[in-house]
């Protein structure tokens, strides 16, 4: 039996890749699911537990490059390569987060008009309920808070049992795969964006260091990444079953406009106010969890980059570039939310631009790990081989189906 203590040990390194997978079932993720359920039926199942393993293998990496190196994925790149790849490598990541902190903030918006709440305000809330909770806490504390906003997204697992999918209409649509569509192309995509992320990889590798675990960790760290992308993957296909066994049943090809517009179909299934709830729950965990995730990667890149200190566990005094930095970009997002950007289009264009950066993000990932990770934890071999084509076909495929389909 294991020891209390080796238990304790245990528990401590799970968390970090909960976080991150719940996180990355954000706002953005059930707006396109929803979106291509709607559009597209089942046409685009098929591909949602397809990434599954390449999540994974990248998370599982961003794990080893953190838990071997004991350096955090910007401060990694700065170390090995220079200040110009790190600042390539921050640049994609400013990039990647703004188009999801804009899209949280966004979707938290929506679900506020869903109850008359005026945009503004319930932007406005969010951004300083947020910016406290980080400022007041440890990582441990926000970790903890992070998982239990997060679970609200298995809401959306009732959502889609009640919509009572077709099995048979399932299986004939799982193969049709219309690759000659633009709009096909545009949602794969984004579906494909929405999934692999910049922020993912800097957020997961930072949090394992500033929790301070090691390699001792590791095989926990790798279980937790595992069923984190397993759960990040089943409450997607969830909001896609949901979409498609309701909106894309009774009405093909429909384009869905607002968050509200979503909600009020999948209201429809749970009877009204139950619905409406049940949506607006799944929705803002989702949401909130990843807009602090978002945040946060921003803040320890910036730190991690020009070499400031950094940490969640240090007071605001102690590590003022850190917090001013978590705040400066959690109010940006809150300003442009504000001027009334749409967040169904916004949500599917960031997945789309994440997709035509999946060759950095996957090309820096693959290079550090062939390259600066200790010997027992260096990617080699066959494995390496594998990972390398995998990486290829992925962004290979992310670059053709984000260019053709914003394109055609």
């Amino acid at each position: 039996m294991l020891s209390p203590a080796r238990l304790r040990r245990l528990a401590l390194a799970f968390g970090p890749g909960l976080v991150v997978m719940l996180a990355d079932t954000d706002a953005g993720s059930v707006i396109t699911a929803a979106q291509s359920g709607a559009r597209w039926g089942y046409r685009l199942l098929a591909l949602q537990f397809l990434i599954i393993p390449v999540l994974f293998v990248v998370q599982e990496l961003t794990v080893r490059l953190g838990l071997g190196t004991g350096l955090g994925y910007g401060e990694l790149i700065r170390t090995r390569f220079g200040k110009g790849w790190a600042l390539l490598a921050t640049a994609t990541l400013a990039v990647s987060c703004l188009g999801a902190l804009v899209t949280q903030l966004s979707g938290l918006a929506g679900v506020g008009l869903m109850f008359g709440v005026p945009a503004a305000m319930t932007v406005a809330v969010a951004v300083v309920m947020i910016f406290l909770m980080v400022a007041t806490g440890t990582y441990h504390s926000v970790e903890r808070v992070a998982i239990v906003l997060g679970l609200f997204e298995t809401a959306f697992f009732v959502v889609a049992w009640k919509a009572a999918p077709d099995l048979g209409e399932i299986a004939a649509q799982v193969q049709q795969m219309p690759l000659h569509d633009s709009d096909y192309l545009y949602l794969l995509a984004a579906s494909l964006g929405t999934s692999v992320m910049p922020w993912t990889v800097f957020y997961q590798q930072s949090a394992l260091i500033d929790k301070g675990l090691g390699i001792a960790d590791m095989r926990m760290a790798r279980i937790d990444t595992l069923l984190g992308a397993m759960l990040c993957q089943a409450i997607t296909v969830a909001v896609l079953v949901a979409a498609a066994a309701t909106i894309g049943r009774h009405e093909s090809g429909v384009v869905l406009d607002s968050v509200p517009q979503i909600a009020d179909a999948f209201a429809a299934v749970l009877g009204g106010p139950v619905g409406r709830v049940l949506f607006a729950a799944g929705l803002s965990g989702g949401a909130l969890v990843a807009t602090v995730v978002v945040c946060l990667a921003s803040a320890w890149a910036i730190g991690e980059v020009t070499g400031i200190h950094h940490s969640l566990e240090h007071h605001p005094t102690q590590a003022p570039w850190f917090y001013g930095a978590f705040g400066v970009i959690l109010a940006l997002g809150g300003i442009v939310v504000a001027s009334g950007v749409n967040p169904v289009r916004l949500s599917i264009a960031a997945g789309v631009v994440n997709a035509l950066l999946l060759p950095i993000v996957l090309g820096f990932v693959y290079r550090l790990a062939r390259r600066e990770l200790p010997e027992p934890l260096r990617l080699k071999g066959g494995y390496a081989v594998a990972v390398g084509l995998v990486f290829l076909i992925t962004a290979g495929f992310g670059l053709y189906s984000g260019l053709f389909g914003a394109l055609g």
